[in-house]
């Protein structure tokens, strides 16, 4: 299939489609005409990718991962390298709510002060 119809299918604007060939997450074949040809598996690799980044990963640590998933839903294949670059992400994660959350208390005390002159 071309890109407009792997875009189609799968609700994937083309360019970034383009965006994840470059980055080494989808392989088209070149026709003789030079068009981009996708196999079927190329759906289930752009909607792999879209749950991948709305985990919050990047593509770099998509291309690490996109080789041990399996089917359309979170299923990846359990490795060592793997677990450590998910525990790493979601630590990550957990640090940043952590540094919002503070950031919301010392914005709340500001602005509690503030209205208290105002009253």
């Amino acid at each position: 299939m071309r890109i407009g119809e792997l875009s189609r299918r799968t609700g994937v604007r083309t360019h970034q489609l383009r965006y994840y060939e470059a980055q080494g997450l989808l392989e088209p074949v070149r026709g003789g005409n030079g068009y981009r040809e996708y196999d079927e598996d190329a759906v289930t690799t752009v909607r792999q990718v879209r749950q991948l980044l709305a985990a919050g990963l990047s593509t770099e640590e998509i291309a690490f991962l996109l080789p041990c998933a399996t089917g359309t839903g979170p299923d990846l294949e359990p490795c060592p390298e793997l677990i450590d670059l998910l525990q790493e992400r979601l630590q990550g994660l957990d640090d940043r709510i952590h540094a919002l959350r503070s950031s919301r208390r010392a914005l709340l005390r500001y602005l509690e002060v503030t209205k208290q002159k105002v009253a």
